[in-house]
């Protein structure tokens, strides 16, 4: 058989065997055929990982923890939840990943997170393993006491399974620093002593300048050294950006920074374009409305007559964010939130970059109809990685007790952003021959976490 019908028959022998094994999981399957299909050339050019049978070992979580919540509303109603814990891979250090608050958690999706965090880490260059957690859990409409009530009790059974050497979550969707604040002061109280166990602390109580808005300024940066890469930059673009939320925020400001403009943002309820781009005033009253008040994108539009509201239409097989023409685009809300549909609209707009601000934002149809069409294409364990490297900053700092300035953290996050675009571009051209984000992320990072497997052995 030729390479290509090899290839073919080592996928579909892989994938069913997944499939069996981890059934009713979707979110976990597409996460990992995107990398298996991406390191085939790796493992036909290395005899050594197949023989180790690296990559079955890296599907497998070392553990997951599944656990029940149970907490007190305010009207003296007891309610339960389930907690969970993915630790999927230690190779190269703690674990290391966030936790998740929203009715969608279940097991596939903080294993698709958990599995594409093992890579992301690995291309920060840190000593950091793969982990992800959370809780079908809404803080949505909740009063502070009812989300420190359940943080707490979440907290109760989590420190049994984490430390500042083992196991580091940090924020996610739902968990902000809100939410941080109370699991740390719990787990404080529990172990009786002062640790760097949570990132994303406050900046008085261990955590670092710059963490807030490193995932956003990281998915800047990163889109910046790509269109460096072929002699352009982001000074005079238009981007369309989904979310409103920490990494849609200081995405819009560091685009702006550079020069560019920014014309849509979003919400579960729906997007506001404005033609005229969001300024630095505009960005401040979305700060407030979603850090503070906890509102909806619509208010936006109700503020500003520049901009229009769409409400969200669930029934529509295509988000109509993506339908406006622009030079970038940024997913920035949640997984696979841009299929194919979109993908054709943003071609048909002669969008120049799309880099992933979220999780697997883009469905694998989506992707291929980008790659396909010569569209720049970054994912997220790539493009979205300074929040875990800033993270990581944040634990060096808690070991040896020091605080950094904004100025040096944010230097420090710039050199791990340009050295994971190199990885990316270098993995790509050693295997691909090519200029594939997509795969030289993939191939970069099962490197080195599979190198580190086969010298500690069968575990």
């Amino acid at each position: 058989m030729e390479n290509g019908q090899v290839q073919r028959v080592m996928e579909d022998s892989f994938m069913n065997r997944l499939k069996k094994n981890n059934p009713n999981e979707p979110e976990f399957h597409q996460a990992v055929y995107e990398v298996y299909e991406s390191v085939l050339p790796v493992l036909e050019r290395h005899e050594e990982y197949r023989l180790n049978q690296v990559f079955e070992r890296m599907v497998e979580p070392e553990r997951i923890i599944s656990f029940r919540v149970t907490w007190v509303d305010d009207n003296g109603v007891p309610q339960v939840n389930r907690g969970y814990r993915v630790q999927m891979n230690s190779a190269i250090g703690p674990y290391k990943g966030g936790l998740r608050f929203h009715p969608s958690v279940n097991q596939s999706i903080l294993k698709f997170l958990g599995f594409e965090q093992v890579f992301k880490n690995a291309l920060t260059s840190l000593p950091l393993g793969g982990g992800k957690g959370g809780s079908n859990f809404d803080p949505k409409g909740k009063s502070d006491g009812e989300v420190m009530r359940f943080c707490q009790n979440f907290m109760m059974e989590l420190s049994k399974h984490i430390g500042h050497r083992i196991d580091i979550p940090a924020g996610d969707i739902g968990v902000g620093s809100r939410e941080i604040g109370y699991m740390y002061g719990m787990y404080r109280k529990i172990e009786n002593q002062f640790s760097g166990v949570l990132t994303g602390k406050g900046v008085k109580w261990g955590g670092s300048l710059i963490r807030p808005e490193a995932t956003g300024y990281g998915l800047i940066y990163f889109s910046q050294y790509m269109l460096q890469n072929l002699g352009d930059s982001l000074e005079g673009k238009t981007c369309l950006i989904s979310g409103s939320g920490n990494v849609a925020q200081y995405a819009i400001e560091k685009i702006l920074e550079l020069g560019g403009k920014v014309i849509t943002a979003s919400d579960s309820s729906g997007y506001i374009l404005d033609e005229a781009g969001i300024d630095s005033e505009k960005l401040e009253f979305i700060k407030d409305l979603k850090n503070e008040q906890r509102g909806r994108i619509s208010e936006y539009a109700g503020k500003y007559s520049t901009a229009t509201f769409f409400p969200t239409d669930r029934s529509a097989d295509h988000n109509a964010l993506w339908a406006h023409k622009a030079d970038c685009a940024f997913p920035c809300a949640t997984q696979n939130e841009l299929n194919d549909n979109d993908a054709n609209n943003l071609v048909r707009n002669k969008v120049k970059l799309v880099t992933e601000g979220a999780n697997m934002p883009c469905t694998p149809e989506a992707i291929n109809i980008l790659r396909d069409n010569g569209v720049m294409y970054a994912p997220g364990k790539a493009s979205n990685a300074g929040g875990v490297a800033t993270s990581g900053l944040e634990m060096v700092q808690n070991y040896s007790g020091s605080h950094w300035t904004s100025d040096e953290v944010d230097r420090r996050l710039q050199t791990i952003m340009k050295n994971i675009h190199d990885s990316c571009l270098n993995a790509a051209q050693t295997y691909k021959s090519n200029n594939d984000y997509m795969s030289g992320a993939n191939i970069a990072g099962f490197i080195k976490v599979a190198d580190s497997m086969i010298a500690q052995g069968l575990l």
